[in-house]
């Protein structure tokens, strides 16, 4: 998870295991225009700061097509997405309540108002104790959960938080989570090196991906944010590796992209008369901001090519990641409310919470779990017809990072945006239509992972 920092202060970036990858930057600056409905950023205007665009939850509805959606009335409502996070955050509360009001998205019950049938509900669980606050984690938690409701305002929201980033801690609270029920969709937005967990650990984690398959509960998790890279077991190094847990064959992992999408015109800031309604799709590259970031993507070395990969990843033997994208970019970032002001963000961490919540949209359309989607997300991939609708394909850019080569974008899937973005209307009715009730138990049949070196200290998972 990258962001830029309202406050206008300088701040080291910190790539340590244990703390997200968080720039500090311009603060998001009111404009001084008028807005119909809410107040507006420079960011978002056309003809005002031109150093970056930044994304309000209407744009980015309108971008993928999620607005379709919602107004035909499918909002997730009935569903519940699970977000797994590490440590505490007390201001969630706060920002949340601010975000909603600000942008006139229906509340949530727990929140603290009164009690409404109508409203989805927000829940917080930490079933190993709450751990201590974190300002990186803290950020991870808020974006997460801002842009789920944002995505999805019907939906239920519950917050697993781990005790600490320990893989462990936060094992134990994803299997809480798929023990106890808690969710039909669960986004995972932070990960690691997949050599650098322990191997007990790992085939724990896998089991639990595994029963979570088998009761129809799709899991999401990020692709990273250092291009093809990560960071090796002892942290003085960045070399060519997948990110776990993105890369079990279980989880759908959703890599990033840079959205181009329109801003707002407002009279007193012409000439822009012609330009389309804020959020209007205009294109994608891949994600990859040589001073902040870049999509994570790759292959696997501990796991072997899945099923449903075979004939689309061009001759590869093992696992590929990612399997979708989202607008991951800084400079065209999301607006977050966070510790009482306006910042924006991005990273790979932005496209797991959302994901989840078309998901929890396509779950209420379809009446029931689709549970895992992989196997129809690549049969879609593999139909031009059905691709076209459900899938924007970006086909430029690379995930070079560090100075490690990675992989370029190009048609069809491929290791840097996977299969690409969504087109939320037409994606959810072929998933509808082609999710099969056994695809999860085929999945889950030879999709072990390989054993591995035990790595030299143990592992820390770090937000995305």
């Amino acid at each position: 998870m990258i962001g830029l920092v309202a406050a206008p202060v300088s701040a080291a970036n910190v790539r340590s295991s244990a703390s997200p990858l968080l720039k500090v930057g311009p603060r998001a600056i009111p404009t001084d225009a008028a807005s119909p409905d809410y107040s507006l950023f420079t960011c978002q205007v056309y003809n005002e700061s031109p150093g970056a665009t930044c994304y309000d939850p209407y744009q980015m509805r309108h971008a993928y097509n999620i607005d379709t959606l919602i107004n035909a009335g499918f909002d997730g409502r009935r569903r519940t997405i699970v977000i797994v996070d590490a440590f505490s955050d007390p201001f969630l509360v706060g920002d949340l309540n601010f975000f909603n009001t600000f942008y006139g998205l229906p509340s949530l019950n727990g929140l603290g108002g009164p009690p409404n049938s109508s409203l989805g509900t927000f829940t917080q669980v930490a079933p190993d104790g709450l751990g201590p606050f974190d300002s990186g984690w803290a950020s991870e938690i808020t974006l997460d959960v801002e842009w789920a409701h944002a995505i999805a305002p019907g939906a239920n929201i519950t917050l697993v938080l781990a005790k600490s980033n320990a893989d462990a801690d936060i094992l134990s609270a994803t299997k809480y989570a798929v023990d106890h029920n808690l969710g039909d969709v669960i986004s995972q937005s932070f990960g690691e090196n997949e050599s650098c967990m322990d191997p007990n650990t790992l085939a724990l984690q896998h089991q639990v991906f595994a029963d979570a398959t088998r009761k129809n509960i799709t899991l999401f998790a990020s692709s990273g944010d250092d291009g093809a890279t990560q960071l090796n077991c002892d942290g003085t190094a960045f070399v060519k590796a997948a990110s776990s847990p993105a890369s079990d064959p279980l989880v759908t992992a959703v890599g990033g992209t840079e959205l181009h999408a329109a801003r707002y015109c407002l009279p007193t800031h012409p000439p822009c008369s012609t330009t389309p309604p804020p959020g209007t799709y205009e294109g994608e590259i891949a994600w990859n901001e040589p001073d902040f970031g870049a999509t994570g993507g790759g292959f696997s070395v501990l796991y072997d090519e899945p099923s449903y990969q075979q004939g689309t990843i061009h001759g590869g033997k093992q696992r590929g990641v990612p399997d979708v994208s989202y607008n991951a970019a800084v400079l065209h970032g999301v607006l977050v409310r966070i510790f009482g002001g306006w910042s924006l963000f991005g990273g790979t961490s932005a496209g797991s919470p959302q994901w989840a919540a078309i998901q929890a949209i396509a779950d209420q359309k379809a009446s029931y779990d689709l549970g895992f989607i992989n196997k129809a997300a690549y049969h879609i991939g593999q139909a031009q017809k059905h691709y076209s609708a459900s899938f924007f394909d970006v086909t430029s850019g690379n995930n070079s990072f560090f100075g490690v080569q990675g992989f370029n974008a190009g048609s069809g899937w491929d290791a840097v945006t996977g299969l690409g973005s969504p087109r939320a209307d037409g994606l959810v009715d072929y998933l509808i239509q082609l999710v099969s009730p056994g695809d999860g138990s085929s999945a889950i049949a030879g999709s072990e992972p390989h054993g591995h070196g035990k790595p030299p200290k143990p592992g820390h998972a770090k937000p995305h």
